[in-house]
C-alpha cells in the first residue's frame, strides 16, 4: 500500500467556531498545490461539535480528512504526538486549528526538508515584515521574554520556538515523539531538545504569520506552566531519562543516531 508524500495533523479542542473554514482552507490548498496530502483532525475530548464538523467534511474529502480522537482531553501536546506517531507521510506536520500560518507555507517547510533538514521550524521572527497581522504590544513583549528564557535554560539557538508550524521526516518523527513527555503548552521545547541532542539537522523557516485574537494561549497563565515544563525537561536530561529511552530504541534498526553525550553541545546546522 503506498503511502501520502505529506501528512498534516490538525490538533483541535472545542474548535467548532473555525475548524470547518479552517478545513476547507487546507484541503483547498492541497488541492491547487498538487501535494499527495493527507490531514488528520486530533481531536482533543472537545465538549462541542467539533468531531462531527469533522465527520462531516469527511464526506465532501474523498479519503484525504481523517479524524483521531482523545479519549479525554489531554493538551496540544499530546494531540501533536498522537497524531505524527500514527501518520504514514514521507514527511509530516502539524499546524494551528487557526492556521495562524497559512497553509501554503508549508511549501517551504517541505523545501528545507527536500534541501537535506531532518526538522523545519517556522519562525515569526527571522523575517518580521512577513507579520500579516501583528500581535498586541504586551503579547509581542511576553512572547519575546519567554523565547529569551527559552534560548537561555534549553541551550537553544532558534529565534521562535513557539510557533505551531512545524514538519519532520517521518523517521524522525518517530523517534522525536517516542520520546516527547511534555503534553501541554511547553512541548515545543521539548521537540527542539530532543533535536538537538540528537545531532538532527533543523532549520529555522520564516513563514507569513497572522495573530488570531481567539488565541486560546496565555503567555501570563500558560507561560509559568511552560516554565515549570523547561525545567522538568532539563530534570529529565539530568536525570538521564531520554538516554534511557533512546537506549531502548537503539534495537529498531535506523531508528536513532548516537546520542550526543551529556557533557557535549551540538550546534544544529541550519
Amino acid at each position: 500500500m503506498s503511502h501520502p508524500r505529506y501528512s498534516i495533523i490538525i490538533p483541535a479542542y472545542n474548535e467548532s467556531a473555525r475548524i470547518e473554514r479552517t478545513l476547507n482552507q487546507v484541503l483547498s490548498c492541497i488541492e491547487q498545490q498538487g501535494w499527495d496530502a493527507v490531514v488528520t483532525v486530533v481531536d482533543d475530548g472537545s465538549t462541542d461539535d467539533t468531531a462531527q464538523i469533522v465527520e462531516r467534511c469527511m464526506t465532501q474529502a474523498a479519503g484525504r480528512l481523517h479524524l483521531l480522537k482523545n479519549a479525554s482531553n489531554r493538551g496540544k501536546g499530546y494531540s501533536v504526538r498522537n497524531g505524527l506517531l500514527q501518520a504514514t507521510g514521507d514527511i509530516v506536520m502539524f499546524t494551528d486549528a487557526d492556521l495562524s500560518a497559512p497553509m501554503e507555507e508549508a511549501s517551504r517547510l517541505f523545501a528545507a526538508i527536500e534541501a537535506g533538514a531532518d526538522v523545519a521550524i517556522g519562525s515569526r521572527w527571522l523575517e518580521r515584515q512577513r507579520q500579516s497581522v501583528r500581535q498586541p504590544w504586551y503579547r509581542q513583549f511576553l512572547g519575546r521574554c519567554f523565547n529569551a528564557v527559552t534560548r537561555l535554560v534549553m541551550g537553544l539557538p532558534y529565534a521562535d520556538t513557539q510557533c505551531g508550524f512545524k514538519a519532520f521526516r517521518r523517521n524522525v518523527a518517530q523517534v522525536i515523539f517516542r520520546l516527547q513527555r511534555i503534553e501541554r503548552w511547553g512541548f515545543d521545547p521539548e521537540l527542539l531538545f530532543i533535536s538537538t541532542r540528537l545531532g538532527y539537522r533543523i532549520a529555522e523557516v520564516p513563514v507569513t504569520w497572522g495573530h488570531d485574537e481567539r488565541s486560546k494561549m496565555s503567555y501570563l497563565r500558560d507561560g509559568m506552566k511552560m516554565l515549570e515544563d523547561m525545567a522538568t525537561i532539563r530534570w529529565n536530561s539530568w536525570m538521564g531519562r531520554y538516554d534511557e529511552e533512546i537506549a531502548k530504541m537503539k534495537d529498531i534498526r535506523g531508528m536513532v543516531t548516537t546520542p550526543v553525550a551529556p557533557e557535549e553541545k551540538t550546534n544544529p546546522r541550519k
